[in-house]
């Protein structure tokens, strides 16, 4: 005697689980996509921080009767001699021509403009020299010289970066706020056209954590394959542009993009954080779909101890 497999309670697809699939796909993109553009704000945010805290700049003025290269030598002599730094460039002609060729041309000959010349000094981050006593100290030895430790761009930087993530972050959580109540009203949508299965179940015995059960599983299925595909969809859009960036680099659409919005590359805690919002996302879900299930149960207990009170409720 061979036993008939028993068939799921509720129907594997129908046209509510499949909306509620693209809806949660959809949302589920969304989220995803503005977490991984705000933690690549923070991070080409960092990066810039670090570059420009990593480099202090030395720039001496022409002048009449003044020795450009002696006054670079010394200028840089005099910023090595303190401590906290670690080592010192000289830009020449052809980093300076290089420099002003977007805005002066090609062929650009420095000793006919009077062309400010730059020492670009390397400091350590963690042990920064006096920069208060440097800037004295070049004033009386090399009175051209100007000393730009870029606290100013620093601090602005850092301001500018706080305030993109806090925008970033604000967009995050209006996002999980609208994913949050369009998965409720869908779920609570989808479960309204399989009211009548949890009246049968529930009028023939079936126990109200089982009834719970089924519905879980069967949601848990629906939101993990939509916020799988809309998760998937997200990593792949960052990983496609990374790689379209790091390919085109050094082409105008690459550099234009690049100025625009940093680089396009996402870390591990990136990946990560899509991975728990396709978690999350399922489990809220399964645990809305639970909770409209028992308050489904407890309508019909309602309206079978008192008739009178079905007015208003969802038609079985």
């Amino acid at each position: 005697m061979r036993v008939r497999p028993t068939g799921p309670i509720l129907p594997p697809s129908n046209i509510q689980g499949n909306a509620l699939m693209v809806v949660i796909a959809i949302m589920a993109f969304l989220a995803c996509l503005t977490l991984g553009a705000v933690s690549m704000v923070r991070a080409t945010a960092a990066g810039w921080q670090s570059q420009i805290s990593r480099e202090i700049t030395i720039q001496i003025k022409p002048s009449d009767g003044l020795d450009m290269n002696a006054a670079l030598q010394k200028a840089k002599d005099i910023a090595l001699s303190f401590v906290g730094t670690k080592s010192g460039t000289i830009m020449d002609d052809e980093a300076t021509a290089r420099l002003l060729e977007p805005w002066l041309g090609s062929d650009l000959k420095l000793d006919d403009l009077p062309v400010p010349r730059l020492i670009i000094v390397t400091i350590d981050e963690s042990n920064p020299p006096d920069f208060a006593a440097m800037r004295d100290l070049l004033k009386s030895e090399v009175p051209q010289a100007f000393l730009d430790d870029h606290r100013t761009w620093v601090d602005r930087l850092v301001s500018m970066a706080r305030t993109t993530v806090w925008i970033g972050t604000g967009v995050l959580i209006l996002v999980f706020t609208a994913m949050i109540l369009t998965v409720i009203f869908a779920t609570r949508g989808a479960l309204s056209g399989n009211r009548h299965i949890v009246e049968v179940l529930h009028f023939v015995g079936a126990e109200r954590t089982f009834i719970a059960k089924e519905f879980q599983k069967h949601f848990l299925k629906i939101s993990l394959k939509g916020s799988a595909i809309g998760s998937v969809l997200a990593a792949l859009l960052f990983a496609t542009a990374s790689l379209w960036q790091s390919n085109f680099r050094a082409t105008p659409e690459s550099d234009q993009a690049t100025a625009l919005f940093g680089s396009f590359t996402i870390d591990w805690s990136g990946y990560l954080g899509i991975f728990a919002t396709m978690l999350i996302i399922a489990l809220l879900t399964t645990v809305t779909a639970r909770f409209t299930v028992m308050r489904t149960i407890d309508e019909i207990d309602l309206v079978r101890s008192d008739p009178s009170r079905s007015d208003g409720l969802p038609p079985s």
